[in-house]
């Protein structure tokens, strides 16, 4: 086990969640396997692996792998705001957390 308890239980504050026993004992359960799964890939000798700076190979190219970006307006944020309690448009005012 790579993670405690505790370790979760931190992280949750932090994050401000409130989790129920079952739902700490499932995160670290499964923070742990993705632990342990790291642990292997730094097993893995890279020494001669040269570093990517992207992620497509020489022999592809970015029009068959990737898709055209495109920009589709929204247009339900005014119904949107008049639902909240608290709209100043374009954006919802909520109460600060910070300092929580």
């Amino acid at each position: 086990m790579k993670i405690s308890r505790e370790d979760v239980v931190r992280v949750a504050e932090l994050a401000y969640l409130d989790l129920s026993e079952t739902e700490l004992e499932t995160y670290r359960a499964q923070i742990d396997e993705i632990l342990e799964y790291i642990g292997k890939l730094n097993e893995l000798d890279t020494a001669n692996v040269e570093p990517m700076a992207q992620v497509l190979t020489d022999d592809q190219t970015a029009d068959a792998t990737l898709r055209e970006d495109i920009v589709v307006p929204c247009g339900i944020a005014a119904e949107v705001l008049k639902q909240a309690p608290d709209p100043e448009p374009p954006f919802f005012r909520v109460p600060k957390v910070i300092e929580r």
